[in-house]
C-alpha cells in the first residue's frame, strides 16, 4: 500500500501490481480497491501498471470532516500527480465521475475510460426515500439490506448481478462495511449540476462505456458525457447492464484494453 496527502490533507491509499503503462482504478459506491476491480484488476494487470486507489472513507484511506465531490476530484488528481507520468484513468459509476472531476484538475491523463459515470438526474438521486432508507439500514446495522437496496434500487442492477456479487463472499463483506458512506455520496450527487462548459479543456481521448441493456437515462447521461468532451464516443456492451467488471469480465477487459491500445 501507498499513500498520497490530497489537498485537504486526507491520506488516499493505494495498491500497485502488474507492469507495463500506468492505468489508474477508481472504484464505484460501497467499494473499495478490492472489490470493483476483483476481478478485472488482475486481467488488465497482465498488460499494465495498475494503480487501484481506495476512495475517501474506506478502506486504507482516510477521510475529511465535509464531503463533496469536489474533493473526490481533488483525490484522484493527487494519485495521478503521485504515479507521475502519462496515465491511463478508468472510473466506474460515483467512481466514473470523480474521474471525470479529477482528469479536469490533472495534467497527466492519457486516455480516459468511464464506465456508466454516476450523473443521475433520473435515478435514486431524485428518489430521497430511497437515500432515507438505505442510512436508515446501515444505522440500525443492518448492512446486508442496505446493500441490497443500494444496488438494486438506486444503481438498478439485476437480482442475477446481485447474486454474483453475494457469491464474491469477502468482495460482499467489505461492500457491507462501506455501505454507510453511499447517502452522503448519493446527497452530493442529487446538488451536482453536469456543466459541459466545464470539460471542454479534458482533451484525453475518452470511452464513454455503458450496458446495452442498463436504464435509457444511463444512455442518455452517456450521450451527454460524450458530447462535452472534445475527444470522446459511446460505446455499449451489449447484453450487460451497471456490473458488466463481474458478469462478462473478459468483455470489459477486452474493450477497455483495446481503445488504450488504439
Amino acid at each position: 500500500m501507498q499513500t498520497v496527502t490530497s489537498r485537504d490533507g486526507t491520506p488516499i491509499a493505494f495498491w500497485q501490481s502488474g507492469s507495463g503503462p500506468p492505468l489508474l482504478l477508481v472504484h464505484g459506491a460501497t467499494a473499495d480497491h478490492s472489490t470493483t476491480w476483483r476481478i478485472v484488476g488482475p486481467l488488465l494487470a497482465e498488460r499494465r501498471t495498475v494503480y487501484a486507489m481506495d476512495r475517501r472513507g474506506r478502506g486504507g484511506s482516510g477521510d475529511g470532516p465535509d464531503y463533496a465531490i469536489d474533493r473526490e476530484a481533488e483525490d484522484v488528481a493527487a494519485v495521478l500527480e503521485a504515479i507521475g507520468r502519462p496515465t491511463d484513468l478508468l472510473g466506474h459509476s460515483h467512481g466514473g465521475l470523480c474521474a471525470l472531476e479529477g482528469a479536469r484538475l490533472a495534467k497527466n491523463v492519457r486516455r480516459m475510460i468511464l464506465y456508466e459515470p454516476a450523473i443521475h438526474p433520473e435515478g435514486a438521486a431524485a428518489r430521497p426515500e430511497v437515500i432515507d432508507r438505505i442510512e436508515a439500514q446501515a444505522q440500525a446495522g443492518d448492512h446486508e439490506a442496505a446493500l441490497v437496496t443500494m444496488l438494486r434500487d438506486m444503481a438498478d442492477m439485476t437480482p442475477q448481478e446481485i447474486e454474483i456479487m453475494r457469491s464474491q463472499a469477502e468482495a460482499w463483506e467489505a461492500r457491507k462495511a462501506n455501505v454507510g458512506t453511499v447517502p452522503r455520496e448519493v446527497r452530493a450527487l442529487a446538488r451536482y449540476v453536469f456543466d459541459p462548459a466545464r470539460f471542454a479543456d479534458v482533451q484525453a481521448p475518452t470511452l464513454v462505456m455503458v450496458g446495452g441493456d442498463s436504464a435509457p437515462f444511463v444512455r442518455r447521461t452517456g450521450k451527454e458525457v460524450v458530447q462535452a468532451l472534445p475527444n470522446a464516443r459511446l460505446l455499449a456492451l451489449p447484453g450487460q447492464q451497471h456490473g458488466a467488471m463481474y458478469t462478462a469480465p473478459d468483455l470489459f477487459v477486452a474493450e477497455v484494453m483495446g481503445f488504450l491500445e488504439e
